[in-house]
């Protein structure tokens, strides 16, 4: 197997969610670190379009979107699972609602005024202008919590994390799941990025404790690379060496072979064009070429993502 590329940024929680991941399985991988803001031209290389953080990359295979990471992941490296024998579902349910529901809630609350002053504390105004821009074309759309009903909501999600940890060292029980990995990282960001807004974690301790526990995983054995020799490395691979489900499930009346565009549904929505190639159960497979990363395999999940025919 090649060696696993995780292209991402020290301050991003979803990539906090995967570093831990990596560190859960023990799992040895190559860090690139990426631009938070475009333009990120080495990104595009790889992705073609696709410019959230993070994604992974493994030889000329690009996934895209931490649940198909996670899944990845446990294929690649079955134990310690995430996904224990007959939690699965509540596994994933509870993680998808806590990369969604959670994640906003707590993102409008870090993202108040006094989380963005100590976040950009000693940089440019022109920079941090910069960020916030990118952030508002990427949530084109969307509908966002105000900063009193954002802070009311996480309040209550981490009243309910406190209930579920009560009786348990983990969400769902005496080890982690790819639900802890989901619900830890906006809290991280509160506790780590903006401490200034960590005060409201105070309520409950026993989120406090968990916390700690999911720290302590740490991010396994990383090794420092470059932008440039990831895409070489995508270049000089032999092909795209994923491992897919060989099932066609045809939900589009889009055959394989046919030009095609996937974007997420709402944040960060831009697309990435290509062959499409492989649409198992779990995820669409575009095959695309870049004239420096070669064929590139870019992998997407099916949910949260929008598979289209590309305009003729």
């Amino acid at each position: 197997m090649s060696d696993i590329i995780l292209h991402h940024y020290p301050s991003s929680p979803f990539s906090e969610k995967i570093r831990l991941v990596l560190g859960y399985k023990k799992m040895a991988w190559k860090s690139v670190i990426i631009p938070s803001i475009m333009p990120k031209p080495d990104v595009l290389a790889l992705t073609g379009g696709y410019r959230k953080t993070p994604f992974m990359q493994i030889g000329s295979d690009v996934y895209c979107d931490t649940a198909l990471i996670c899944e990845v992941l446990e294929q690649l490296q079955p134990e310690p699972t995430l996904y224990p024998k007959g939690s699965k579902g509540l596994a994933c349910i509870t993680a998808q609602w806590a990369d969604r529901t959670l994640f906003w809630a707590a993102m409008a609350y870090n993202l108040s005024p006094k989380g963005v002053a100590q976040l950009f504390a000693g940089v440019s105004r022109e920079m941090t202008q910069a960020f916030g821009e990118d952030r508002r074309k990427m949530s084109a759309g969307m509908t966002r919590l105000r900063p009193g009903d954002a802070t009311a909501a996480y309040k209550s999600y981490l009243r309910h994390l406190a209930d579920m940890l009560e009786h348990n060292e983990f969400l769902l029980g005496t080890t982690p799941t790819v639900a802890d990995f989901a619900a830890y990282h906006p809290l991280w960001f509160t506790r780590k990025q903006v401490p200034v807004m960590a005060w409201i974690l105070n309520a409950t301790p026993g989120v406090l404790v968990w916390m700690e526990r999911m720290a302590a995983i740490g991010h396994g054995q990383m090794e420092a690379f470059s932008a440039t020799e990831a895409i070489a490395l995508c270049a000089q691979s032999a092909g795209a060496q994923a491992l897919n489900d060989a099932s066609f499930l045809d939900g589009h009346g889009i055959a394989l072979g046919q030009a095609v565009t996937v974007g997420a549904e709402s944040f960060g929505s831009e697309t990435t064009a290509g062959e499409l190639v492989a649409a198992t159960a779990e995820r669409y497979t575009l095959r695309r070429t870049d004239e420096r990363a070669g064929v590139v395999h870019v992998h997407f999940p099916r949910v949260g993502y929008v598979l289209k025919k590309a305009p003729a």
